[in-house]
This record gives C-alpha cells, sequence and structure tokens, in this order.
C-alpha cells in the first residue's frame, strides 16, 4: 500500500539582504514604491508541500508517491528526488509551463519580502487520482491549485481512500461551501492555529461542529505544542524541544509526514502525533526544507530522549 501526497512542487529562490528593509524604503513614498536591494548570493532549494511531505516520510523509511504538476524545468529536482529514492511516477510534466517558484528575500531583522509564480501548479487538476495505478493507504491533499484540491478531496472521498485534508497556505481560496465540502468525512483535518481561527470564521462552525465531520482534527500551535481531537476527547501533544531554532520553513510539512508515517503503521493516534512533533523539531534545527537528515535508528533514539518512551516495533 502506497502513501500518496498530493500538493505542490516548488523551486525556491532563498535571497539574504545584508541590511534592513526599513532603511531603504521611504514610509511616505510608500504609494510610488521603486526599490532594489543587492543580494550577495542566492540558494536555489527544492520544496513545495508534496517534495517536503514525500522528503521527510523517506527519512522514516515510507515509500510515497506524489500526483502533482511540474515545469519544463524540473529536471534538477527531479534528480534530487531519484536520488532520494522519491516515486514520481505520477509527477506530471507541462511542457509549456515552469515549476512553481517562490523568490524570497529575508532581511537582518528576519522581514521578507516573497514573490510567488505559480505555474504548472495552478494546473494540478489534470494531474487526475484515477491517474495513479497503486493502492493507496492514506493520502494528503496540501497545498496546490484550487481546482485540484477540490478535486482531490472529493475524488479520495469517493473512492473510499483516507484523506489528510491539509489546505495550509491556500485556505484562503475557498469559501465556507467548498472548504466544508473538502472536510466532510476526511480521516484527518490539519491546520495551524491561524489556519484554524479562518476555518471557524469561513464555515461559521465551532469545534465540535468541525470535530463530528472528521475522524480526527488536528491544531497545531507551535511551541505550544498540538491539539488533537478525537472520538469526542481533546488532547494536548507536547512538543520535542529542539537543539536550537534555526529555520521554522517546512516543520508544519515535517510534522505532518512524522504524524502519517505513524498512522500508517497503525500506531496510537497520540504515538503518531509525538511523531510529527519529533520531525517537526528535528526540521527547526536545520536551514531549509530538505536537509535534515536522520535514518530511522537515530529517530527511534531521538523518540525516546524526548518522550521517555520507545516507539512501538514497525
Amino acid at each position: 500500500m502506497t502513501i500518496l501526497v498530493t500538493g505542490s512542487l516548488a523551486l525556491d529562490h532563498i535571497m539574504v539582504f545584508e541590511d534592513h528593509f526599513k532603511n531603504h524604503i521611504l514610509p511616505d513614498k510608500i504609494h510610488m514604491l521603486n526599490v532594489s536591494f543587492f543580494i550577495p548570493s542566492m540558494q536555489r532549494c527544492f520544496g513545495g508541500t508534496a517534495g517536503n511531505i514525500a522528503y521527510n516520510l523517506r527519512l522514516l523509511g515510507e515509500d510515497p508517491l506524489i500526483l502533482a504538476t511540474v515545469g519544463s524545468d524540473f529536471a534538477p529536482y527531479s534528480k534530487w528526488m531519484e536520488n532520494r529514492g522519491i516515486c514520481q511516477d505520477a509527477i506530471m510534466t507541462l511542457e509549456d509551463e515552469l515549476t512553481a517558484q517562490a523568490y524570497i528575500t529575508t532581511d537582518l531583522s528576519d522581514n521578507q519580502i516573497c514573490a510567488f509564480h505559480a505555474g504548472a501548479m495552478n494546473r494540478a487538476h489534470e494531474a487526475r487520482l484515477n491517474t495513479v495505478k497503486k493502492d493507496i493507504s492514506i493520502a494528503t491533499v496540501s497545498p496546490n491549485g484550487k481546482q485540484a484540491m477540490l478535486d482531490y478531496a472529493r475524488d479520495l472521498r469517493d473512492a473510499g481512500i483516507p484523506a489528510m485534508i491539509d489546505p495550509g497556505q491556500g485556505l484562503p481560496l475557498f469559501n465556507g461551501v467548498e472548504l466544508m465540502d473538502m472536510i466532510e468525512g476526511a480521516k484527518i483535518y490539519i491546520v495551524n492555529d491561524y489556519e484554524w481561527s479562518l476555518t471557524q470564521e469561513k464555515t461559521g462552525l465551532d469545534e465540535g461542529a468541525i470535530a463530528e465531520r472528521v475522524e480526527t482534527l488536528v491544531i497545531t500551535r507551535g511551541e505550544e505544542g498540538s491539539w488533537v481531537c478525537h472520538g469526542g476527547e481533546r488532547m494536548l501533544v507536547p512538543i520535542a524541544p529542539p537543539t536550537e531554532v534555526v529555520d521554522p520553513t517546512g516543520c508544519g510539512d515535517a510534522f505532518r509526514a512524522g504524524l502519517i508515517a505513524g498512522l500508517e503503521r497503525g500506531y496510537e493516534l497520540e504515538t503518531a502525533a509525538l511523531m510529527g512533533s519529533l520531525m517537526g523539531s528535528l526540521n527547526v534545527s536545520e536551514r531549509l526544507t530538505q536537509s535534515l537528515e536522520v535514518t530511522e535508528d537515530e529517530f527511534r533514539q531521538k523518540f525516546q530522549e524526548a518522550f521517555g518512551e520507545a516507539l512501538p516495533s514497525a
């Protein structure tokens, strides 16, 4: 059985402006802004929610399959995935598009100016679920083109495949009716605390009403841990304190990978959520979203050190 990961694949361009934006932007001229920042170096790295989740699943010994669309410039990312053993059989290349790209400039105060080109991601709905030839045990519906997210949530439900609905930064795209249609019957609905507030605002429903429509509701809250609501009960899942906080980017994707991997192994929900907490913690201790290196044995050791208990045998 295969874990299917749907979501974006993106090329991230990371730049650091070795000064402060505020020193170069005149507040009284913001209506006629025309500035340029000299950037001495740039890193291109591989990202996107589907790529990040799949990368972390591979670290945990899982064999995920990505369903996504990419552009004609995808070859370096494809090679990276090949080297990591990530299956690309369901990735569709659109030769007349570019892969989704993010350009992120951060100043010395950690302020960011970002530009995002959706590219092939806007046509992710063209990569259909019915083209996947493997048996799927669980799937994610993560940030992607709007139509793709709606289609995948519906098609997975119709096919009886358990789904983790993970709208993330795509949440503002949906109205309340669309969001409820995606959520209905999901195995997991997972959001951070801000996205949870937005979910309630869009749907007009409280925690109890939404929890009744899904098997499990997960609300991540950064350093305060996560709320996991299941079967009418709510439990607080703690974080695993990171050795240091270097870069929080991609922490949520790592959490999702740990959670899914735990459920795939048949672990109790709390244990799976603790795996998510540890993966998120390990991720924030590294720079960029696909740079963590940890073996399964090392992960088991870190789990026992963090939570005082051993992971069950797989």
